[in-house]
């Protein structure tokens, strides 16, 4: 796929960003403006090993661009796992993924499409998303979470993003303290044993004997079902506290919240209040809670973002790219996909 960056006559569509999620279940791809609007869309389940997701990527990047030719200046991916943002590899992911720690991302995209490529991990892309243009847009400090295959988490200090010196800042889902179930990543009792998707489902599982997913345990607890309210309301309590210990310890009084799991928000937001209003934090502000305003769409839109920004500060940066930063960013709305409904995994 090599020369993609030049592919097609720049006067049709003008130059794009592209703009990758790569989750546990499913693998993203955005056209987007340069003022991050988005033009065009690749969906596709995420395939197994790395090698494979990142060909999923760059056919599904050649099918949008031979539907609508565009000058590639960049792609961003938002990826699941701990990655090195700065070498543009995953360092680790959970047993969801096979040959994925280790991968050199952005090389990889590099060397296939000719122009830059940069990488995040997934939730720092979806919370870049939000405070672009979704619903804590222009916001200086944030917590992000996301709730699909696993619960993620990010931060947003002094409006930059903190990656911390390892890239596993903000990753409130894997701080033990919830329990002592074993998590995916092979530690113990984190708050993605209750509040992630496939958490729901096991949760409601050892409580019933009855398999389903978590959109149909959310089902069975808007009809009544008494076992599936209590695994809501003990992911809606576990990540109440959650919140509570990011407000304590880095003064972050608002948190934006998304993934397939947010579809049940009318079971998870009661709980999450009740413990909020039990213990506010020691700072006497009252947390913010505010669910995802871009929908499935915040990732890949958050990953444009950065490969924008990124190119925007190299030297020599085009007028086009340069300019795009003072583009204001349309209001994506809620977009079709797993915000809408609980999910498994996003």
């Amino acid at each position: 796929m090599s020369g993609t960056g030049t592919r097609g006559p720049a006067h049709r569509s003008g130059a794009v960003y592209a703009g990758v999620d790569i989750g546990g279940t499913t693998t993203q791809v955005l056209l987007c403006t340069p003022g991050l609007a988005v033009l065009d869309r690749f969906e596709t389940a995420t395939p197994a090993g790395g090698p494979a997701m990142l060909d999923a990527v760059l056919g599904g990047l050649r099918g949008l661009l031979d539907r609508r030719p565009a000058r590639l200046l960049g792609v961003g991916v938002g990826a699941a796992g701990v990655v090195d943002a700065r070498a543009g590899r995953v360092v680790a992911a959970s047993d969801s993924f096979r040959d994925w720690a280790g991968f050199e991302v952005t090389a990889t995209l590099e060397a296939a499409l000719g122009v830059p490529a940069f990488l995040d991990n997934d939730v720092n892309a979806f919370l870049r998303g939000e405070v672009t243009g979704g619903a804590v847009a222009g916001e200086p400090d944030v917590l992000g979470m996301t709730l699909g295959t696993g619960v993620g988490g990010a931060l947003w200090l002094g409006g930059a993003l903190l990656d911390g010196p390892h890239g596993a800042a903000g990753e409130i889902g894997h701080i033990p303290g919830f329990g002592a179930l074993p998590c995916s990543c092979g530690g113990r009792g984190h708050l993605e044993t209750l509040a992630a998707g496939r958490s729901v489902a096991a949760r409601y599982r050892e409580r019933t004997g009855r398999s389903g997913t978590a959109r149909e345990v959310a089902a069975a607890a808007r009809g009544g079902d008494a076992e599936a309210r209590a695994v809501f309301e003990a992911a809606g309590t576990g990540i109440g506290r959650a919140l509570l210990m990011t407000a304590g310890l880095v003064d972050v009084t608002t948190a934006v919240l998304g993934g397939g799991v947010t579809g049940a928000w009318d079971l998870l937001e009661p709980a999450i209040r009740r413990v909020l209003a039990e213990e506010p934090p020691v700072s006497g502000q009252p947390v913010r809670l505010v669910r995802a305003g871009l929908g499935g769409d915040a990732v890949a839109v958050g990953a444009a973002s950065r490969a924008r920004a990124e190119l925007a500060r190299r030297p020599g940066a085009s007028a086009q790219a340069s300019g795009a930063l003072r583009e204001p960013v349309p209001d994506a709305g809620p977009a079709s996909g797993a915000a809408g409904a609980c999910a498994s995994g996003r």
